[in-house]
């Protein structure tokens, strides 16, 4: 690793991104807030800091390496976090802990607030909320290795420690710059399909634009105190579930079936079936409860309440159009507990991912039938293709992290003082990016303490770089080479 080639990448990333608050700057100009100076000076202070990092390494032109890219993603979350909270210190009454918080729950598409009323918070910084959902969404890096390589900047080391996983070396075209740019105008298509639908349905045109960035996001950040519920329209309701299955679903799938024209891709991944058919089984199970418990008189009532919030949490957004931690039996637990499932590797949604827990099955029947027949040779297969060995490994011992870090940071939140419920529901919430938790953080974090709020923001980073890209750095062999 070389510390000059890490700190240009940064310093270039940071004044990109400090570009970004230019559209909150203009919606400021447009309402007449009076937040301008404040999104003025956030802009300065990033793009300040993104010269001192840039300048001094201005004429370094060497290749990053793949070690270099687990650092430079790493580093970038965490700086590109606390400066993305400048805006909501400089504008809101809040705490240092609560304004990262606000920053890293935006980038990381988790969605969980420390706000109590957001229907009194400016246009300018309830758009800046939405649009570092929609930025995070894709991923930072991602978004970013298409403008790399006009700056003569290879990606394809940060693009692998964006995106780790059994399917992270799949590309949809021959070139990464090429890849980065086909997702980012997917996610762009989608992204105004979605406004505009939202728009036609009865929403304000901001209120749609900014929806359509936590929808496809999978975020859930909203621009009302009742989420989604501040509408109580079916047709709204319907229309945020089939985008945010959309953008649950892998990328590469959506680039297959618009290049080929054929929506039988989407029935071909086999990934995507199975996140359908646990979609539907959580959602008969809600339903029949529902039903059974008196909590709703009729079906079709149950069922739009339960569809949309299996849909929400499962895929990590986190929108609400009722409140399922006050649901009876088992149900709160259920539901929260499918955000540990999540979408598709390749998609915006969080959890531990369709793939991985596929791959877990197979491999366990794999090892009943080893039983059964010792000398049996059996392999592991997606479809028809057989999982190399080494990838099996890589997924149990992702596994092993995940369940690792939720119980060791459920402790630590314990540690701190915060209730057991509140403790695993909101690393849950958190490590899978759903946002809201059961108890006192079922609507809002605003009264966790700052040690737990601190605690919960590195758990949302844990959870968008899934576990390895961070952990990583804190092995002693990693800063030997």
């Amino acid at each position: 690793m070389r510390q000059s080639v890490s700190q240009r990448i940064l310093g270039i990333l940071l004044i990109l991104f400090s570009l970004t608050l230019l559209p909150p700057m203009a919606v400021s100009l447009w309402y007449q807030d009076g937040k301008l100076a404040a999104f003025l000076w956030a802009f300065i202070i990033m793009l300040g800091i993104g010269l001192l990092f840039w300048f001094p390494t201005r004429h370094i032109k060497k290749d990053i390496h793949l070690h270099d890219g687990f650092l430079i993603t790493a580093l970038f979350w965490t700086v590109l976090s606390l400066v993305g909270a400048l805006p909501f210190l400089f504008i809101l009454d809040i705490t240092l802990s609560q304004a990262v918080f606000e920053s890293v729950s935006g980038f990381t598409t988790t969605g969980a607030t420390v706000i109590k009323d957001i229907d009194v918070l400016s246009k300018s910084i309830l758009y800046y909320r939405q649009q570092l959902q929609w930025l995070g969404g894709l991923g930072i890096i991602v978004l970013a290795v298409a403008i790399l390589p006009i700056l003569g900047i290879g990606g394809m080391q940060l693009y692998k420690a964006e995106t780790p996983g059994p399917m992270r070396d799949e590309k949809i075209t021959p070139r990464l710059e090429n890849t980065a740019k086909t997702l980012l105008y997917i996610y762009l298509v989608l992204t105004v399909v979605c406004a505009l639908s939202y728009w036609i349905a009865g929403m304000s045109l901001f209120d749609a634009i900014g929806h359509s960035y936590s929808t496809v996001a999978t975020g859930g950040f909203s621009t009302h105190n009742e989420s989604l519920a501040y509408y109580d329209s079916i047709s709204i309701e319907i229309i945020t579930m089939v985008f945010i299955i959309l953008g649950s679903l892998n990328f590469t799938v959506h680039f297959v079936v618009w290049n080929k024209q054929d929506l039988k891709g989407y029935w071909h991944d086999i990934q995507g079936r199975v996140f359908i058919y646990i979609v539907l089984v959580l959602i008969a199970i809600t339903v029949i409860v529902l039903l059974w418990k008196n909590v709703y008189s009729s079906f079709w009532t149950a069922l739009r309440y339960a569809s949309f919030e299996v849909i929400s949490i499962i895929s990590s957004t986190g929108y609400a159009t009722a409140d399922f931690s006050e649901w009876p039996l088992f149900l709160p637990v259920l539901i929260l507990g499918s955000g540990f499932i999540g979408g598709c590797v390749g998609s915006t949604a969080g959890g531990f991912r369709v793939i991985r827990v596929i791959l877990l099955y197979k491999q366990a029947i794999r090892e009943i039938m080893r039983l059964i027949h010792p000398n049996a040779v059996i392999a592991v297969k997606i479809g028809n293709k057989k999982i190399p060995d080494n990838v099996s490994q890589a997924v149990l011992g992702f596994a092993i992290l995940y369940v690792a870090s939720y119980l060791f940071l459920s402790l630590a939140l314990m540690a701190v003082g915060v209730g057991y419920l509140e403790a695993f529901s909101g690393i849950a919430a958190t490590l899978n990016m759903t946002g809201p938790g059961l108890g006192s953080i079922a609507e809002t974090y605003n009264e966790m303490n700052n040690a737990g709020l601190w605690i919960l923001s590195f758990t949302m980073l844990l959870g968008r770089l899934e576990i390895f890209t961070l952990l990583v750095l804190l092995t002693p062999a990693f800063w030997r080479r």
